[in-house]
């Protein structure tokens, strides 16, 4: 199963409004483990920043003066989601201005993403049915699942894409998928960043005690004496003490 988690950040809200994209974020994850590949690229959108947008992410259009434009790299971008599922937080939004990016080309093998991946899930959407009435923003979700996401001091199309992963995968089975070794090892991705799964130490072990003891042994025989002899713990215990004789 190959999926690509997608992240973008624009000029403005509206590409109707002739907003542009200004950088593209994506991370790979084969059999829900971060591969190690990844698509990153600013654009030059030939258009002025909305100052909203510049608070959010940062990206001046200064610094893109001298990126290419999509039309540079849509190739690039569609061989590289081909096939794929798409995992995107708020997916109407990217996806708007991906295909409004892809309307503007001369010429073009497909106009509308959708045509050219396996399927689109948003993961805002996913989100708010697990949590109905709770906060669905990344950041709101970072904090459910126990992810640092204290890197994230402006919006970024690849931080956003890797954090997005890593909520997507707690989200729909846990951190145990994350494939953090392959992730690590990576020469695209720094060695530096791995998970963003917080550390814990070692669980505490609580002893029952003499008391609690006795009393589970009270309740053990109660249940075996309501069910006509046939507790099931009772049973194995017998069962582990033949096989520790033998």
């Amino acid at each position: 199963m190959r999926q690509i988690v997608l992240d973008t950040e624009t000029t403005g809200l509206e590409p109707q409004q002739g907003h542009r994209i200004i950088e593209i974020g994506a991370v790979e994850l084969i059999g829900r483990q971060l591969s190690g590949r990844q698509l990153h690229r600013y654009l030059n959108p030939d258009r002025a920043i909305d100052e909203g947008a510049l608070e959010v992410h940062g990206i001046t259009r200064e610094f893109l003066e001298d990126k290419p434009r999509f039309a540079d790299v849509y190739k690039e971008f569609l061989d590289f989601i081909e096939g794929a599922e798409l995992i995107i937080h708020n997916a109407d939004f990217d996806i708007s201005f991906f295909d409004h990016e892809l309307g503007r080309l001369e010429e073009s093998p497909v106009s509308r993403v959708k045509d050219h991946c396996s399927k689109i899930t948003d993961s805002l959407e996913l989100a708010r049915r697990m949590h109905p009435g709770q906060r669905s923003s990344l950041d709101a979700l970072c904090k459910r699942y126990d992810i640092d996401n204290s890197a994230r001091k402006h919006h970024g199309a690849l931080l956003d894409a890797e954090i997005l992963a890593e909520v997507y995968l707690a989200m729909t089975g846990g951190q145990g998928d994350l494939g953090i070794d392959n992730l690590r090892a990576s020469t695209s991705i720094s060695a530096k960043k791995g998970s963003r799964v917080k550390k814990r130490g070692p669980f505490k072990v609580i002893r029952a005690s003499l008391e609690e003891r006795e009393r589970h042994e009270e309740q053990i025989r109660h249940i075996d004496e309501k069910s006509q002899g046939r507790c099931l713990w009772l049973s194995l215990r017998g069962n582990q003490a033949v096989e520790s004789k033998g």
